[in-house]
């Protein structure tokens, strides 16, 4: 992502401010009062005025391919004469307060954070209503046309908000601090079905209006929306997916085990809380791997792999119920909180239902990942730190491995130090504790010393692990016999440039990716051939692998068994973020750059702003 700097002050500091909503499974309302930290990706002054419930009521008109409409606000109002939303490529038309049009300003745009809506209201004011339309500007939308979808039959919208682009939909004010309510009113055509992260309808209504409830107070970048010619098939009765008609089966199978996730999850750290756990599979271009809104967690159809082998994405995104969801990282600068935690518990989730070996695979291969992007920020290690400094940039700098994989380590070497029971006992404490309010590095330190390391007399190193860059020198050491094996097989092919297959018969997904990653760099384009005609890599079927190789066929210059068309083909169809950017990172890196800018420019138009963002920075495209 670029890194846009903030050219006007911000204003958000700490202070007392806000009441947090109702628990799912009871009716009494939670009020947890928060200090609000200092906030640089929002102009939001919540200290003297709030949102805490939204009111949505919009239309889509896929033809223009503008979402319009209004959003009124329940505002916690600390006699204030004013209330500052974040809005960024929108057009305000006109905002009220308690039902009564008002003024309001804009601020000089800022390339990051858009501009600051300020409304002017009395000391009384209880509601703020802003009439908008989206642009065609607007980062958070992905408009689709038929051809662009699985079935190519209707259009499709889906929306992406994490972390700053909530506010290029709705007006609102979009930081992780703020917790909200909502409902919403969403009319589009009737042959189209609408699913937001809320209460879902799992039928198309006859006349395209949908309406949504989300009683759990969430942050404004888990609000969440797709529309498309979707159908619905229930796993369990709290658990099922949504895909395109042609796609339902095969999704259904391959996430067949969700129900026994949740029950898995649940046995480790506590009731879900959000009742409902749904997957959407989305057309190809969603730019993540999984995004975990709740109730409706959104996914890329790169997943479906046929053996369920990439279903730990699954439960990663079940596992942000707890942490992201449920305790949400207080800014963007305590990202780690969400996916360390989430990374952990995902691993623990894995282990659960498939067993020690399965999970000790997934975790050495995101070490390995990790040591890579350690590497890549050799000349600016500070970016290898866990609390992360993204003051002046863009919250999406800071979303690489290290919040991750790094803070998944912390937490495993805490796990070895103190035993899992009591680490166990303390994760869930953690949860159940700070359930439905966010969470600061510096507030979770204290809590980690008073209600574990102190509590048992233990040494831990915390700072070093938080604020310096790298990895310390007590961290768990991941092992995986079968990885290990993976390895021997690579060393008798190398030596014996002959390759025996009964050697990786019944591989599973992450033994195939770790043998591809770690061919060795002088390995040849013979055995490279040779590989490939053992076991046709370059036609793979499942895309994790196919990511791999493509890769390596990059950077060893491989051209052989149609790999060209097949790479150029991947770019222009799978909008992944990671995946499509590790293959022009390979390009870039073997000094290939005009090639990849000749796909590139026919992959663009497939890809949301979020990746197409990336990748215009990696590239230097204009």
């Amino acid at each position: 992502m670029k890194l846009l700097y903030i050219c006007c002050p911000l204003f958000v500091l700490f202070s007392i401010a806000q009441t947090v909503a109702q628990h799912s499974h009871s009716s009494k309302e939670k009020h947890n009062h928060l200090h609000f930290v200092e906030e640089p990706h929002s102009y939001a002054q919540p200290n003297e005025a709030a949102i805490k419930h939204l009111d949505l009521d919009i239309a889509l008109d896929f033809s223009a391919k503008i979402i319009s409409g209004k959003a009124t606000y329940q505002i916690e109002n600390n006699n204030a004469k004013q209330i500052i939303l974040d809005s960024k490529f929108l057009n305000i038309t006109k905002a009220e307060a308690d039902g009564k049009e008002t003024t309001f300003s804009l601020s000089e745009f800022d390339k990051q954070l858009g501009q600051a809506l300020t409304i002017d209201i009395t000391k009384e004011t209880k509601t703020i209503t802003v009439h908008y339309e989206t642009t065609d500007k607007t980062e958070a939308l992905q408009w689709l046309s038929a051809q662009q979808t699985t079935d190519k039959t209707h259009p499709f919208l889906f929306t992406q908000g994490q972390a700053i682009l909530t506010r290029t939909w709705i007006p609102i004010q979009d930081s992780p601090q703020i917790r909200i309510t909502y409902n919403a009113k969403v009319q589009v055509p009737k042959q189209l079905m609408a699913v937001m992260s809320a209460e879902n309808p799992t039928k198309k209504t006859e006349d395209g209006r949908y309406t949504f409830k989300m009683k759990q107070a969430i942050s404004p970048y888990l609000i969440a929306l797709a529309v498309g010619d979707i159908e619905y098939k229930a796993i369990s009765d709290r658990t099922g997916v949504y895909a395109e008609k042609s796609m339902l089966d095969k999704v259904h199978y391959e996430f067949s085990d969700m129900e026994k996730m949740v029950v898995a999850a649940e046995n480790l750290y506590g009731k879900y809380a959000w009742e409902q756990f749904d997957v959407i599979v989305l057309p190809p271009s969603f730019p993540f791997g999984g995004m975990e809104n709740p109730r409706l967690t959104f996914a890329t159809p790169t997943v479906i792999a046929g053996d369920k082998s990439l279903t730990s994405l699954i439960a990663h995104e079940l596992a942000h119920s707890w942490s992201g969801n449920l305790v949400t990282n207080a800014t963007w600068d305590d990202f780690w909180l969400n996916e360390g935690f989430t990374v952990y518990f995902e691993m623990r989730i894995m282990e659960a239902l498939y067993g020690k070996d399965r999970a000790n695979m997934l975790a050495h291969i995101a070490h390995q990942q990790l040591n890579d992007e350690i590497e890549g920020f050799k000349k600016t290690p500070d970016e290898t730190k866990l609390k992360h400094n993204l003051k002046g940039r863009n919250p999406d700098d800071g979303m690489t491995s290290i919040p991750y994989d790094k803070g998944y380590l912390f937490l495993r070497t805490i796990e070895e130090l103190t035993g899992r029971e009591k680490f166990d006992a303390f994760l869930k404490t953690y949860f159940e504790t700070h359930a439905f309010s966010t969470m600061s590095t510096e507030r979770f330190i204290v809590y980690l010393n008073e209600n574990l390391l102190d509590k048992y007399g233990l040494d831990f190193n915390t700072e070093e692990w938080i604020y310096t860059a790298g990895l310390p020198a007590n961290k768990a050491i991941i092992q995986s016999d079968k990885l290990d094996k993976v390895e021997a097989v690579i060393q008798q092919i190398v030596a014996s440039n002959k390759v025996d297959a009964t050697l990786t018969k019944n591989w599973t997904t992450q033994e195939w990716v770790h043998f591809v990653k770690n061919l060795p760099n002088n390995i040849t384009i013979g055995q490279l051939t040779l590989i490939d005609d053992a076991f046709d890599l370059t036609h793979s079927s499942n895309s994790y692998i196919a990511m791999v190789w493509y890769e390596k066929a990059v950077t060893h210059n491989y051209h052989g068994n149609e790999v060209d068309k097949n790479i150029e083909d991947f770019l222009v169809t799978v909008g992944r973020r990671w995946y499509v950017s590790t293959i022009y990172k390979a390009f870039k890196n073997a000094d290939k750059v005009k090639e990849a800018l000749a796909i590139y420019t026919k992959a663009r138009p497939n890809y949301h702003s979020v990746t197409a963002n990336t990748i215009d920075d990696l590239l230097g495209y204009k």
